[in-house]
């Protein structure tokens, strides 16, 4: 492998982990507010909910639910609008992304399940209240909370490299 393939490939790995290392903070961030809201209806209930160590579970959490968004972004997952106007292209990304994570969670809990001796029905998660509606409802969490990330994605993607990063953190001038 010559000299120039090898910084090919570091920078690429340096690409994709600079990437993943954005999209696990950003649904990490998501998971602990909700992990946060959960709480605090707890609180209102009267009910003692101890939420110490889940802030530490939900970044595994994210770590593997970013590592799915990533790879279905390489593989070109809910690439079909990327030509039409941004918006379609951001609220496409966001449901089929939203829909793909709740069924990755869903199998999730199922395999864990499984492997602690449970039976697969068991073994489904009742988050949002179990059943079609919670699913439902966290879908539908997860479509409104992916909609700023697949926003910075599409614009990004369309505007080129670095130049939302300099459009964003440019010095603006000064009024007058």
């Amino acid at each position: 492998m010559t000299h120039p393939e090898k910084a090919s490939i570091k920078q690429r790995v340096f690409d994709e982990a600079k990437k993943l290392f954005i999209i696990v903070g950003y649904v990490w961030v998501v998971l602990v507010l909700l992990e946060l809201h959960r709480w605090a209806i707890f609180r209102e209930l009267d009910q003692t909910n101890r939420m110490d160590y889940k802030i530490g579970l939900l970044l595994i959490n994210a770590l593997v639910l970013g590592k799915v968004i990533l790879l279905a972004s390489d593989l070109h997952v809910a690439e079909q609008m990327k030509d039409k106007q941004l918006v379609y292209s951001i609220l496409f990304k966001s449901a089929v992304f939203a829909m793909l994570l709740v069924c990755f969670d869903v199998l999730e809990e199922v395999l864990v399940g499984v492997m602690h001796g449970k039976s697969v029905a068991e073994s489904i998660p009742t988050f949002g209240g179990g059943g079609l509606e919670g699913k439902l409802i966290v879908g539908a969490i997860l479509f409104i909370s992916l909609m700023p990330l697949f926003a910075l994605i599409e614009t990004r993607r369309i505007l080129g490299e670095g130049k939302l990063r300099s459009f964003v953190l440019a010095k603006r001038p000064t009024a007058g």
